[in-house]
């Protein structure tokens, strides 16, 4: 295994406690990688944070992503770490690498767009991304939108955790085994079939703040990673892939009243997008997975929304 390159040295604290109530006992560490030594942290167990190179704290930023962590000899590599981690975040990363695209998909006072539900991306289609990559650009505008990121069935079971007894008891919902074990039984489609019903009722039956103040909630009840973005910031999410798969959404964490200036973030699909000579781009996959990042369409129920 590629990953068997990857040397993790921790300096442990001496406490045993691990809890997330306390993240800075989390390891603090150096990650061996790429014939290079990163400094990393982790505040999450699903969350490896990659804040620079030892050695050059207080540097300007540079493209490192590109010009040593995506190289085509170590790439694979990378991507795995991505797998078994879950959610590896590059910090003080300055690249203007030609694969981003803007992020679409806005939200309105009125209603929620489909990216503040969790989701996986590529929710409707057969083919699911391995993971993607979304960044907030060095920009004059700061992003004052969270973004909520966590392990999929830990998502589902806060779900379940934060329903009021009343939405509990709706018709979509009622008889249903939503217990802590039958959750942790359900493979990935029966946890979609689930999180869509749960998605599809908040939605019918909570207004706009409704549904947003349930889904603060749901991130805290899944101990979800939603620290504010950070300026040359990049996020890899893993999303269909052989290890820790993860979900995540657009998460305003206070009243959203709008009329606010807020910085835009970018994404793409690395291991369909970013590809070693060679390779040729799926464009009829990546056509289908930006068809998803639009709006709601009036009266359709997205792939977010519905019981995948």
């Amino acid at each position: 295994m590629l990953v068997s390159k990857l040397k993790l040295i921790c300096n442990m604290p001496d406490t045993a406690d691990q809890s997330a109530s306390h993240p800075s006992n989390f390891c603090t560490s150096v990650l061996s990688f790429a014939n290079t030594q990163w400094r990393v942290r982790r505040p999450r167990p699903f969350v490896l944070v990659i804040e620079g190179e030892v050695g050059h704290e207080g540097t300007e930023p540079t493209d490192y992503l590109h010009d040593k962590l995506l190289l085509p000899e170590w790439r694979e590599a990378f991507y795995q770490l991505v797998d078994a981690t879950g959610l590896v975040v590059c910090l003080n990363v300055h690249t203007q690498h030609p694969t981003y695209r803007d992020v679409r998909g806005r939200s309105s006072k009125g209603r929620l767009s489909q990216g503040e539900y969790y989701h996986h991306d590529g929710c409707t289609g057969p083919v699911k991304p391995r993971f993607v990559e979304i960044r907030c650009p060095i920009q004059p505008q700061t992003r004052g939108v969270a973004t909520g990121v966590a392990p999929h069935r830990d998502v589902v079971q806060a779900m379940v955790q934060v329903l009021s007894a009343e939405l509990a008891a709706s018709p979509a919902l009622a008889g249903l085994d939503m217990s802590v074990e039958a959750i942790s039984q359900m493979d990935d489609a029966a946890l979609d079939h689930l999180q869509g019903l749960i998605t599809r009722t908040v939605r019918k039956k909570l207004n706009a703040e409704g549904a947003r103040s349930y889904f603060r909630q749901v991130d805290a009840a899944a101990n979800a990673y939603f620290e504010p973005w950070a300026l040359g910031e990049s996020r890899f999410i893993a999303n269909a892939n052989s290890g820790v798969t993860m979900q995540h959404r657009r998460a305003y964490q206070a009243p959203h009243t709008g009329g606010v200036a807020n910085g835009h973030l970018v994404k793409r699909w690395p291991n369909e997008e970013l590809l070693l000579p060679g390779q040729v781009v799926d464009q009829a996959l990546i056509a289908a997975l930006c068809s998803e990042e639009g709006d709601e369409a009036e009266g359709v129920e997205g792939c977010y929304l519905g019981a995948h």
